[in-house]
């Protein structure tokens, strides 16, 4: 598969955009109460009822356009670059744990430095109209809320605070390069085991030179089962419980937050928030985040591995 890394980055990105449609109301659900300061809690359904009343059915999609921009580049670049350094290291062999580490940490940097620019469009998006609706005439209806263009999203960043607003949160966007570098390793790891211990079974029943293949199925169970295998490894090894932390601050800072934009580094922002809000300030959004991302996992891998080869027929057809 490593012979192709432009057709795995276009596969990548199909992918993305169907995993990104199908769970985007989980992701704009965190992002929400990620950005959201009041010291309140609100159930899931609680959220979207007041979301529907404030801004419509079409409000749990604000910022959907930007974040499929951002996913398929994401997703794209990601491919291409870990693609690109198997095709480098693997040889014919099976990655090692520490050749898949190296490669998705390359892939990962990369990918968060171009894609960047997207997600603060996609953040400011996803959270303008949290405190900007302007009263009805009639106050039996819902507010009228302005929803800004993906141009218009452009031009309100840069007139906050120009060229290198885009790059905002960047810091935590680069701490978080390890939730794909977990996932990813994660993923090729179990894969391997599993052709392997198929291979061993179909050779000991006569076939001396089969070698296993994996269903769609597989790489979508294989995909959730990493990704709640990178959740785990963040609750129980890293020193602050989890990276989520940081995807708050990030979220803060990537939407132009007031308050978020006084932090000296991502950690004052862990600290400020601790400090302001409590420890549920750090863990906003976490349910939906993690329902969200395991979804978005298991359909992104399935997804890639069936877009890549029916793309791959195509153009060998």
């Amino acid at each position: 598969m490593s012979e192709s890394p432009a057709v795995h980055a276009v596969a990548g990105g199909a992918a993305g955009i169907v995993a990104m449609t199908a769970t985007y109301p989980l992701i704009f659900l965190s992002t929400r109460a990620a950005v959201e300061t009041k010291n309140e809690s609100k159930s899931t359904y609680q959220a979207v009822v007041d979301i529907v009343k404030r801004e419509g059915p079409l409000g749990m999609y604000s910022g959907l356009s930007s974040s499929l921009l951002g996913i398929a580049v994401t997703n794209g670049v990601y491919y291409y670059f870990y693609e690109r350094a198997r095709g480098i290291v693997q040889k014919g062999k099976a990655l090692t744990t520490g050749e898949s580490i190296i490669m998705g940490i390359i892939a990962g940097s990369a990918t968060t430095i171009i894609s960047n620019p997207i997600w603060v469009v996609q953040t400011k998006q996803a959270v303008q109209t949290l405190n900007e609706a302007e009263p009805s005439l009639d106050p039996s209806q819902p507010k009228v809320v302005k929803k800004l263009s993906i141009i218009e999203t452009i031009r309100a960043v840069l007139r906050e605070g120009g060229i290198q607003a885009f790059w905002r949160g960047i810091g935590p966007a680069l701490v978080l390069v390890i939730n794909p570098v977990l996932q990813y390793t994660a993923f090729e790891q179990m894969k391997n085991f599993l052709i392997a211990r198929r291979t061993a079974k179909l050779r000991a029943a006569g076939l001396a030179t089969a070698v296993a293949a994996l269903s769609d199925w597989d790489f979508f169970l294989l995909g959730a089962l990493a990704k709640l295998m990178d959740w785990a490894h963040q609750t129980l090894v890293v020193a602050t419980s989890s990276t989520y932390p940081y995807i708050v601050v990030k979220s803060r800072l990537q939407a132009g937050h007031a308050n978020a934009l006084k932090y000296k580094s991502a950690i004052d922002g862990l600290l400020t928030i601790l400090k302001d809000e409590g420890l549920q300030g750090l863990y906003k959004g976490v349910g939906n985040k993690l329902i969200q991302s395991v979804l978005t996992a298991a359909i992104l891998f399935a997804g890639q591995r069936r877009i890549y080869e029916i793309t791959k027929k195509a153009i060998s057809g």
